[in-house]
Formats: C-alpha cells, structure tokens, sequence
C-alpha cells in the first residue's frame, strides 16, 4: 500500500521514481504536457511519464533556449542535457504551444539517447474534419510508437488501458467533488500532489492508491466537519507548487477546485468504450476541457470557468501563469472581464520555477481574501 508520506515523495521527485521504474524493465515515454493518450503508450506496454522540469537547472538551457522562454520549457531541456532524464526511452511532443514545439526541435538534435515523436493534434477544435483528423494522427502515433518499441499494439491491449484510465479519471474526480464539498477532509496540498503523482506513478498502483484514498475519505466524510474560510478556485498552466497551497490556507483561503494543467484538465472526461478505440481517443482529445493553446469556440473557456465557479460556489479567482506563457497570457483579460461580469473578484500571479518569498505571496493572499 502507498502511504501519502510516499506519495509527497515521488510528486517531490518525479525522476528519482521514473529510474527506479526504468531500472524494474519498464520502457518509459515522457511527455511536457497533459495532451498525450497515454492508453495508446499503456497498450505498448511502456508507461507514460509527465515532465514537469527542475527549475534550479534552468541556466543550463540557456544556450538552446531564449531567455523569455517559459521556465517549465527551459527546465525540461535543462534536466535532459544534465542527464537527469537518461531514463526515458522516448518522448513524445504534441502539438500545443509554439514554446513546445522549439522544444522538440532542440530535442531531436540534442538528445540523441531518445526516440522521438511529433503528435500535430489541430488547434481549432471545431473545425469541420477535426475529428477524422485527430483519429488519423492517432493512428500515426500508434504506428510510430509500435515501430520505435518493435511491438505491435493490439484493440485488446487499447481497450483495456482504456478502462484502466477511465477508472482512474473517475477516481479523481471524485475526490475533488469531495475536496469541494468538505474541504477539511483533505491537507491543503493534498489534491496537487496527488494530481502530480498521478502523472509519473504506474498506472495499476495509482488505482489501487485513489480506491483506497477515495474508501478513507468518503467514510471520513461522514462525519461532521467544520469549513471556515474563502472558497478560492486556482486556474492557469502548470502549477506543481504545494507549498502555495499552504499559504492560501494561512491567508484564509480554501482551494476548492482548479483549472489547471497540472490538475482538473488532466482527468477531464471519459473515453466512451462502446466506440472502437481510436474514435474514442480522438473523441476524448477533442471534446476534453481544453487549455488557451486550442481553440473551440470566441467564449468556451469562459463559459466553463464560469460554470466551474457557480458549481463551487466559488468566492474568487486566483490566475496563476508561468511567466512568458503567451496562450494563458492572451487569454486572460476576457476571463477576467466575464468573471468581473458576474462579480467573481480575481487575482492574477506570474510565477516561475521557483515560488516568490513566502511573506510575499502571504501579504498578497491576505489581501485578495480580506477583500472577499
């Protein structure tokens, strides 16, 4: 059984576990972004593996990467030069944000001990053939992933991964429901860390922790408990820090719900298994809740940020960015406009790698919550 203790440890160090789990047979294909289908990867029998980057070694990408690159971006190709990610046999880049895509260019002539794949999902999401096209890159992918692992994967195998995941989404999304519901019930890091453990840990293991996790906390949830604090709901991109889930409780805030990368998007959905696999996936990528690096429609983020609040009973909205993320940074002043529209108060953080001083964050919080 995994305790939370082990839990901490591996969101705390993601690439210590992958090498343990290279080092017990397992093929690894890492990833820099939750846009990955990773049943496809399961079905070859290797393990999909997120990268969130090491923020302290940031300076060694600096003669690959400018400057104004994001600091997850510059992390990742940072831990790959310094060889802290020689356990991956792969890595697979699909197709988001123009930063990303730089990555996978300098990776292909950089880090020549891994295979590599381009997944080109499209960008806008409600354009006619979207669907066709997605499957067809699906397709693509399981062809070159089968190749580059000298394996062929087989309905069976897909179908089963499928169900795997499928159940490992519900389980997530449960215990949010419950985090909003009684918060008390959770540590206020538990959720992230969970969340980010979730994206290295193999699969049949993280199941087995959110069954039992998910057991713990519905009978606990029985029991009467006491919620005293602002309802706050964190959205952005990539936010793998805990520690600012500890602060916005000493402030007097309760993160009830996130929309972030590194959180609710992840889970997002259900794979329909009535459908043959492939049609499924591409279903899934397609109509998942989407990140500003896609496009559905002039007010789709919006609406579900909005529908999300209201679920919630969300006091306020607190936009946490990396800095020099263009798509989140475009996106933001017309879901500030709609939240201001319906009197959701929000504050905006640029954050990097490396959290600003806790009094810093701590004054700000305090503010924005005094203000609620």
């Amino acid at each position: 059984m995994i305790n939370f203790e082990r839990l901490s440890e591996i969101a705390a160090n993601p690439g210590t576990y992958g090498a343990a789990l290279k080092k017990s047979g397992k093929v690894i294909i890492g990833a820099p972004c939750s846009y990955i289908p990773e049943e496809i990867i399961l079905a070859a029998g290797a393990h999909p593996f997120r990268l969130f980057g090491d923020s302290s070694l940031v300076s060694h990408a600096d003669a690959y990467l400018q400057s104004y690159c994001c600091s997850l971006v510059r992390g990742i190709l940072a831990e790959a030069l310094t060889g802290k990610l020689s356990f991956l046999d792969g890595v697979v880049f699909p197709h988001t944000c123009d930063t990303i895509q730089r990555l996978s260019d300098i990776w292909r002539l950089n880090i020549p001990d891994t295979f590599h794949i381009d997944l080109l999902y499209p960008a806008h999401l409600s354009a006619a053939g979207v669907l066709a096209y997605t499957q067809d890159r699906l397709e693509r992918f399981q062809s070159d992933l089968g190749k580059a692992l000298s394996v062929t994967i087989e309905e069976t195998a897909l179908r089963r991964a499928i169900t795997l995941t499928n159940s490992i989404r519900m389980m997530m999304r449960a215990l949010y429901a419950l985090r909003s519901e009684k918060p008390f019930l959770f540590e206020s890091r538990e959720m992230l860390v969970i969340t980010k453990a979730a994206m290295v840990m193999e699969r049949e293991s993280l199941a087995n922790f959110l069954a039992e996790t998910l057991a713990a906390k519905r009978a606990a949830a029985k029991r009467p408990t006491i919620t005293d604090g602002r309802r706050l709901l964190l959205a952005g991109g990539v936010c793998h820090h805990p520690d600012i889930y500890t602060i916005i409780e000493k402030a007097g805030g309760l993160v009830v719900q996130d929309d972030l990368c590194v959180g609710s998007r992840y889970f997002d959905g259900e794979i329909n298994r009535e459908k043959a696999p492939l049609t499924a996936l591409a279903e899934h990528i397609v109509r998942r809740h989407h990140c500003p690096a896609k496009h559905f429609s002039l007010d789709s983020r919006a609406a579900h940020l909005l529908a999300v609040a209201k679920q919630n009973r969300v006091e306020g909205v607190v936009f946490l960015f990396l800095k020099f993320c263009d798509p989140h940074a475009f996106d933001y002043p017309y879901l500030k406009a709609a939240l201001d529209d319906k009197g959701i108060p929000t504050l905006l953080l640029e954050i990097e790698g490396q959290l600003p001083p806790e009094g810093q964050l701590l004054t700000r919080f305090e503010t924005f919550i005094e203000m609620l």
